[in-house]
């Protein structure tokens, strides 16, 4: 299962709406992993979806295996700003920290 903080919950909600949010890992970058966020159009068989502070969230049975554990937060830091993952699985990130190994 995967929580988000207040702050992330209060963005998602916002961009979200009244659709649901995949929350996916994808194979790539210099580490091998990255977390991806989009709208979960179509809910498949092995999906698992939950209601998070009022976010819809759904996780495929293979991403499920590696975000379990982990926290999802909205950060500003100066001119940029976004969502961060905390997740304890995590062994390792690359140097410009867009992918992550387990």
């Amino acid at each position: 299962m995967i929580t988000l903080t207040d702050i992330a919950a209060d963005k998602l909600i916002d961009q979200v709406k009244d659709r649901k949010l995949r929350v996916l890992v994808k194979t790539t970058g210099c580490s091998g992993l990255a977390y991806h966020l989009e709208y979960a159009d179509r809910i498949e068989v092995d999906d698992q979806s939950y209601l998070e502070k009022g976010v819809n969230i759904v996780v495929d049975a293979k991403s499920l295996a590696y975000v379990t554990g982990c926290e999802i937060d909205y950060k500003v830091k100066g001119l940029n700003e976004g969502f961060e993952f905390y997740n304890p699985k995590e062994k390792a990130r690359c140097g410009c920290g867009e992918s992550f190994t387990i």
